[in-house]
């Protein structure tokens, strides 16, 4: 994860979180969050950086929205007008940053959030999306 990135994510752990923050958040398997955003379902937002979705490739459908941007939350907000009622997945490399943005929005009101967990890559609880087989297109 680049330096940008670790700053941002250690300022949005530091802001105050409301107690109803705390009670657990939605989330989904990668396989559920595919075949969700598949059938128009949720809008799948992939919040890595552009190095990393050229690492890698970006999941097939999503939105691709660096989370290091300096207009994150507000390209954010736009996604969610234009997708009234719509859930926004957020997808990472391994589901940790995903899980801490949800929180950290969810304390500042956002509703509808969901975190994929496992990300693209896994982690030792959730199996990823390439591990899934799931389809990814290539970045740029």
């Amino acid at each position: 994860m680049n330096r940008r990135a670790l700053l941002l994510l250690a300022t949005l752990c530091s802001l105050p979180v409301r107690a109803e923050a705390q009670t657990p958040l939605p989330s989904l398997s990668v396989r559920e969050a595919h075949e969700a955003a598949k059938a128009g379902k949720l809008v799948l937002v992939d919040i890595r950086t552009p190095e990393e979705w050229a690492d890698t490739g970006v999941p097939e459908g999503a939105i691709r929205l660096d989370m290091t941007g300096s207009a994150f939350e507000v390209r954010l907000a736009a996604l969610k007008l234009d997708h009234p009622g719509k859930p926004i997945a957020l997808i990472c490399r391994t589901g940790n940053r995903t899980s801490t943005l949800q929180r950290t929005l969810a304390a500042r009101g956002w509703k509808e959030l969901v975190d994929v967990r496992g990300g693209l890559l896994g982690n030792p609880r959730d199996k990823g999306w390439l591990a899934e087989g799931l389809p990814v297109t290539s970045y740029p």
